[in-house]
């Protein structure tokens, strides 16, 4: 194997598949990255046996073959690469980079002992990239951390003709989106529960390279228990969570409210910032709406205090409500509009934040639902 290649497209092109690698592989070849060329082209690949990446670079070939070397060190040798063409070549069992007057020899594992990549699923339909980049941001943040509850680490996805419907939640915050899209089959039902760390990095490459992202998912057929995405000269794909007791979360959102509040976004992301300075980490905030606008507090340890009013246009019985600040925030930051508009039933059950737009009316689409923490005061 030997090709000459760009410094930045081989550098996107490992760091994209290096980035999905486990650190603590099960056996070594797993950490490495497949260099292949054939067909006048690199292909790039990783597989972990549950997130495979491939991606295609242009490259001028000298001799086509493959190599399998350690992917976190190569990321971060062509991260560090003069801007110049790179030349690598195989030379037994060895990699030779050679790319100006840098020159690295890197160690290559057993081609043979990779185990091959899954073939992508059949064709779902397709999203536009930048809307669905956008609408995963919004929600992979809801999804829990807990790897003893795999099902709440995961990422909803509902498929039911023309509208794309992603849902996740930690069981604290509740996060929905939906959008259209353009399915294959037009009378489609399907579900798919996705991991959220895969999903959001997946999501955040393909979204900046324009155009559409294909879905592909296999609904009883080979390949079931699997969902893939491809934009561009880039594909993965991700095994499926078990979703089949995945909770009716949509129940959640409640039908109507007793007060409303709209805020300036920035202005209350800044305020609650500084008021939880004082809190402790499970401490919550306290926001207090009144006719008279907002009032933010937070207590801490040794009697440490803060408080700080600010204007919002309240409508409803005066109302003291508790959250965690940090989702409090997150979902804030996610609602892509200057104006927030939070929804209550009362202080012991869950708001619902929703963004408005310029003229005041609520964007539909998307829904942020925060459970409230029971403050004694």
């Amino acid at each position: 194997m030997k090709f000459r290649v760009e410094r930045d497209a081989l550098a996107d092109a490992v760091a994209w598949t290096a980035k999905s690698l486990p650190s603590r592989p099960s056996v070594p070849v797993l950490a490495g990255v497949m260099l292949r060329v054939g067909d006048g082209g690199l292909h790039v690949s990783g597989f972990d046996y549950e997130v495979s990446s491939q991606v295609t670079v242009d490259v001028q070939s000298d001799a086509d073959g493959a190599a399998l070397v350690s992917g976190r060190l190569l990321a971060e040798i062509t991260k560090a690469l003069p801007a110049k063409p790179v030349d690598i070549a195989a030379v037994g069992a060895h990699l030779e980079l050679v790319c100006g007057s840098a020159r690295f020899t890197l160690p290559t594992m057993p081609v043979e002992d990779y185990p091959t990549l899954p073939e992508m699923p059949s064709s779902a339909g397709t999203v536009d990239a930048g809307a669905f980049a956008a609408a995963v941001g919004q929600v992979a943040i809801a999804a829990g951390r807990d790897e003893t509850l795999p099902m709440m680490t995961g990422v909803r996805i509902e498929l039911n003709g023309s509208t794309m419907a992603m849902l996740a939640t930690d069981r604290y915050r509740l996060a929905l989106r939906e959008l259209t899209w353009r399915p294959d089959d037009p009378q489609v039902s399907v579900n798919a529960l996705v991991p959220a760390r895969t999903l959001h990095d997946t999501a955040k490459t393909l979204g900046p390279l324009g155009g559409d992202v294909l879905v592909a998912l296999a609904q009883g057929a080979a390949g079931e228990g699997m969902i893939g995405f491809a934009a561009g000269s880039r594909r993965t794909t991700s095994r499926l969570l078990d979703g089949a007791n995945y909770p009716p979360v949509r129940s959640l959102f409640p039908s109507s409210h007793n007060a409303e509040a709209r805020v300036a976004v920035s202005a209350l992301a800044e305020v609650v910032k500084r008021v939880s300075l004082v809190a402790e980490r499970t401490t919550p905030v306290l926001l207090s709406f009144s006719a008279d606008g907002l009032v933010v507090e937070a207590g801490g340890t040794e009697e440490a205090r803060a408080s700080e009013a600010m204007d919002a246009t309240f409508t409803g019985e005066p109302l003291t409500i508790g959250f965690n600040p940090q989702y409090l925030l997150d979902g804030l930051a996610a609602l892509g509009s200057q104006t927030a508009v939070l929804s209550f039933v009362d202080a012991f059950k869950p708001a619902v934040i929703s963004a408005a737009g310029d003229d005041g009316e609520i964007i539909a689409g998307y829904r942020y639902l925060i459970m409230p923490i029971r403050v004694t005061r």
